[in-house]
C-alpha cells in the first residue's frame, strides 16, 4: 500500500521549471513529500557554478535528493532521471519515465530534434542545454526498480517507439499510453498522471 513515508521527486523537461508538475503534484495523496525540481541553465532558470553540462546536472538533482525517492521526469528530465536511477540507485525506488527525448537512439526510433525550436524559445538557456546524451540502451538491463512509462501515442519528440525500446530493456517497466500528439501529456492527463504513478506504487508495495 502507498505510505504516509512516500517520498516523490518530479524534473521538468528542458524548459526547466519544475512548476510544470504542479497539476499532478496537486492529485497526489497529501501524506505525500513531494518536491519538484528546478534545473538550472536550462528554459529561464538561472545556472548553476556546479552545473556544465548533463552529466553534472544529473549530480546537482541527486544532491537535492535527501531520501528514497519515486523519480519522474518528463522529456529531457526523463533523461536525468533515468541517468540518475542508475548512477545513484540507492536514491530511486520507483522510475516515471515520460515522454523521455534522451536515454536511447532517439534518431534510430524516429525522433524529431527538437533542440533548434527550443532554442529560439529559451535564447537564455545555457550552450550545453544541446549537447548530445548518451545512448544508455546497454545499461537499461541493470535497473531492478519498477518503471512506470507514460506516453502520447503519436508526439514526434518523443515516438511510441522510444517507450517500447525502454520497455524492451526493463524487465520491470510498464507502458501507459494516451491518444495525444501533446508532448506535454501530464498537464494535459493531469487527473490519469497522478493515478497511474499511485497505482505504480500500489502494486510495487
Amino acid at each position: 500500500m502507498v505510505t504516509p513515508e512516500t517520498v516523490a521527486t518530479f524534473l521538468p523537461g528542458a524548459a526547466g521549471l519544475g512548476g510544470f508538475w504542479s497539476p499532478v503534484i496537486e492529485r497526489l495523496p497529501p501524506t505525500w513529500r513531494t518536491q519538484a525540481v528546478d534545473l538550472p541553465g536550462l528554459g529561464p532558470v538561472p545556472p548553476h557554478p556546479a552545473v556544465t553540462g548533463y552529466d553534472s546536472l544529473v549530480d546537482h538533482v541527486a544532491r537535492a535528493v535527501s531520501a528514497p525517492t519515486v523519480l519522474v521526469g518528463q522529456s529531457m528530465g526523463g533523461f536525468v532521471a533515468l541517468q540518475l536511477a542508475l548512477r545513484y540507485p540507492q536514491l530511486v525506488t520507483h522510475l516515471v519515465l515520460v515522454v523521455a527525448t534522451g536515454g536511447v537512439d532517439m534518431a534510430a526510433c524516429g525522433a524529431s530534434d527538437w533542440r533548434a525550436e527550443y532554442y529560439a524559445s529559451y535564447p537564455q538557456a545555457q550552450d550545453w542545454a544541446r549537447d548530445a546524451v548518451p545512448d544508455l540502451t546497454d545499461q537499461l538491463r541493470t535497473l531492478t526498480i519498477p518503471v512506470l512509462l507514460l506516453w502520447a501515442t503519436h508526439d514526434i519528440l518523443s515516438p511510441l517507439s522510444v517507450a517500447r525500446t525502454i520497455a524492451t530493456e526493463i524487465a520491470h517497466a510498464r507502458l501507459v499510453t494516451f491518444e495525444t500528439d501533446d508532448h506535454w501529456v501530464a498537464r494535459r492527463y493531469p487527473d490519469e498522471t497522478a493515478k497511474a504513478i499511485r497505482a505504480l506504487l500500489v502494486g510495487t508495495r
